[in-house]
């Protein structure tokens, strides 16, 4: 886990931790196998940070509740899932330029903006 300082982006903290894991992945549960580790680093940092951004879904997750909402609710903290796949919804294609957006939607609800970076 790595805690940061706004907007420096200075290194304030970085913890590790190391579990064995007792459930194997299954698509579309990973929070119940990722968050005995991430808990484990959260305990262990001396400073608790406001926004926390987590390598994972978020809302945007077929039962609405990716890692990154389960974390954040775990510990009380807001959190940004940041995803390397979709798991649902649909989004029009974006333009090749910076900043240009896309909302991601999924039956009628919009669960993210995608991005061009």
């Amino acid at each position: 886990m790595v805690l940061l300082k706004y907007p420096s982006l200075e290194l304030v903290e970085y913890k590790v931790a190391r579990i064995a894991t007792t459930m194997p992945y299954i698509p579309g549960f990973l929070s119940f196998r990722e968050y005995p580790a991430l808990l484990a680093a959260w305990e262990q940092l001396s400073q608790k940070p406001d926004l926390l951004f987590v390598d994972g879904h978020g809302i945007s997750h077929p039962r609405r509740l990716g890692v990154a909402s389960h974390f954040g609710l775990l510990v009380d903290v807001p959190t940004i899932g940041v995803a390397k796949k979709r798991l649902c919804g649909k989004f029009e294609p974006l333009s090749a330029e910076p900043g240009a957006l896309s909302p991601l939607m999924d039956k009628g609800e919009q669960l993210a903006w995608y991005s061009a970076v």
